[in-house]
């Protein structure tokens, strides 16, 4: 598959899917690197459910940075398809390590459990619980990293999962007794499934089993896993007895932080390589043999002496130039160093409360770069930052990346009851929660007063996006359009006045033969007795009679200019105040500035004209 996402990401292959995503291996065109794209399934791109779980997903992993988690990269929408990127990590899942290799021994099993507790460590001081710690989460790349992911993911129930309202109790083997009871899961259920892990590491099989979830979920409450060293003779006592503190029943008794166990994890693989400590070793060194005369002894004492002084100046002396060198040198790569780092690091500024673009200034001033991801908030305002990682004034180097997490607004809004609202206070209240996308239609109605919402699309009281689209229909207010057919264009204007609608002032001739029609309405849209909204235009056909018809001739002359001007005229009886229009045209730069124009009048009254360049009048004259 060659798929382009967003116009930055090459889908080249699927790796994964889930309840709710599918996950591809990808490449960023910007920068060459493998990612990972985790896409939301298309059937539940409607779905306010699964969006949230989804959204919440990016929103504690871009709490998170840290070297055993997968980290985000990017969040995003291409259409409707709505992804998040991660790294990849190139490798087996723990799950598929265990099922090739049956056991794997103490020490490594120690060792990936100490790194998913350091990860974990990390997660619950951000105030985030994973709740489906399994090996199957657990990332072990080609190189050994170890790394812990889907951090935040709801999963949806099937055969290995059990969930209860929105909560996501984890997978059926690995899950606390707290969450099989239905309760919250806290950090010490994430510790109760990294025992799960570690137990499976270390005998090749999982603490229960049984034919349904029910079962195994039981199983998790009452009773007593088979004991390790019964299935796996070879692991330390030690191990044995912290992987068993770690499943204990109730969460009071387990280790109350990952630190702890990670701790404990450690010592025990000391007591599995312990070395003899120092009163413990017998040292044996061999004893001098002095032979000679008793008379010689003081003179050979004394030149041993001599020889061992001049021996000790000589070494004190080397050791002196050896010292001063090394101190001379230490003190210039501590110049550098400092150099370096001060040219080199940065401190990372507090940008969390203000608008993107000033976050993104600020850090631009420290030489960072920054990566906006993007979640939907009920308490933050669109745009705004209320989250970043790495934290203000952690120290870091110019040109590192700082994730900020800035707020979409919410993600959905219900509908308030416009109906029977005046449209300024509709509109105010649509934005007011986050709708700005609002279409407008007029309607003919005496039931409400004009200017006021008759009804509205969605209705009140449905969820919807603030991205969404609401249709609301305005009244207009009724008027019924008189008929004004063989009317003079005096009484038409009259006529229309009193119903409360307009003139169209672009009138259209009809030209005919009998000198009497000429001046009188031949015809009008909309038609006599309609029911339109106050203020509708009505247009009319007005007979025109060749032999009797008025019309006169004026000079224009436009004022020299680079550029085009629009020329505008219009006529204006002398019992109306409407303004009809005459002529319309643009003079052109390079065109000539003085042109004649014929003015044809639609009756016998007297008219003036007015003349507007670029909209604006430029005079007025009365027609002979």
């Amino acid at each position: 598959m060659e798929k382009i996402l967003a116009n930055r990401y090459r889908l080249t292959e699927q790796i994964g899917m889930g309840g709710m995503a599918i996950v591809y291996k990808a490449v960023d065109m910007r920068t060459g690197h493998n990612v990972a794209v985790k896409v939301l399934r298309p059937e539940f791109n409607e779905d306010s459910e699964f969006i949230g779980r989804f959204q919440r997903e990016a929103e504690a992993a871009s709490k998170m940075t840290h070297h055993n988690i997968v980290n985000l990269l990017d969040v995003g929408m291409d259409g409707e398809n709505r992804y998040l990127v991660m790294e990849y990590v190139q490798g087996k899942t723990l799950k598929e390590v265990i099922q090739e290799r049956g056991k794997i021994s103490p020490p490594l099993a120690c060792q990936i459990t100490i790194r998913i507790l350091s990860a974990l460590e990390h997660a619950h001081r951000n105030g985030i619980i994973h709740r489906d710690i399994k090996p199957h989460n657990i990332l072990v790349h080609a190189d050994g990293h170890i790394k812990v992911a889907d951090f935040g993911i709801a999963r949806i129930a099937n055969s290995s999962t059990l969930t209860r309202g929105d909560n996501v109790m984890g997978s059926v083997h690995y899950f606390s007794p707290e969450q099989a009871r239905g309760e919250g899961a806290t950090a010490a259920s994430d510790i109760y499934s990294t025992g799960v892990v570690l137990y499976e590491m270390l005998t090749g099989r999982v603490p229960f089993d049984g034919d349904n979830p029910v079962a195994v979920a039981m199983q998790h409450l009452h009773a007593t896993p088979p004991p390790i060293q019964s299935l796996a003779p070879d692991v330390p006592p030690a191990v044995v007895n912290v992987c068993m503190k770690a499943l204990e029943k109730n969460p009071a008794n387990r280790y109350q932080s990952a630190r702890d166990m990670a701790a404990d994890l450690r010592l025990a693989l000391d007591d599995r390589n312990a070395r003899p400590n120092e009163e413990e070793l017998d040292v044996h060194l061999p004893k001098p043999q002095i032979a000679g005369r008793e008379e010689n002894t003081a003179n050979t004492t004394s030149r041993i002496r001599i020889r061992n002084t001049q021996k000790k100046k000589r070494r004190n002396l080397y050791l002196t130039i050896i010292i001063s060198l090394a101190v001379l040198a230490i003190i210039g790569g501590v110049g550098r160093i400092i150099y370096h780092r001060i040219m080199t690091t940065a401190t990372v500024p507090d940008v969390v409360g203000l608008d993107l673009s000033e976050a993104d200034q600020i850090l631009s001033r420290e030489g960072l770069n920054n990566t906006p991801v993007y979640v939907n908030s009920e308490e933050y305002a669109a745009g705004q930052v209320f989250l970043q990682n790495p934290e203000a004034d952690s120290v870091t180097r110019k040109g590192d990346m700082v994730l900020l997490t800035v707020s979409s607004g919410p993600a959905a809004v219900i509908m308030p009851d416009l109906q029977g609202a005046p449209y300024s206070e509709a509109l105010s209240m649509l934005n007011g929660i986050g709708i700005t996308q609002i279409t407008i239609e007029r309607i003919a109605r005496n039931d409400f007063s004009p200017d006021t919402v008759v009804s509205q699309t969605p209705a009140a009281g449905e969820t919807v996006s603030k991205e969404q689209t609401v249709l609301l229909s305005i009244s207009g207010g009724e008027a019924v359009v008189p008929n004004l057919i063989n009317l003079t264009l005096t009484e038409a204007e009259s006529a229309l006045q009193n119903s409360k609608l307009v003139l169209n002032t672009t009138l259209q001739y009809v030209d005919t033969e009998d000198a009497s029609q000429h001046g009188l309405i031949a015809a009008q849209t909309p038609e006599a007795d309609s029911r339109v909204i106050l203020n509708t235009a009505v247009s009319l056909k007005i007979y025109r009679c060749t032999a009797t018809s008025a019309s006169t001739e004026i000079e224009v002359t436009v004022p020299e200019s680079d550029k085009d001007i629009t020329v505008r005229i219009t006529l204006t009886a002398e019992d109306s105040n409407v303004e009809l229009e005459a002529v319309s045209y643009i003079c052109a730069a390079d065109a000539y500035r003085t042109q004649n124009v014929k003015l044809n009048l639609p009756d016998g009254r007297k008219y003036w004209y007015t003349i507007y360049l670029d909209g604006v009048q430029n005079q007025r004259v009365e027609i002979n």
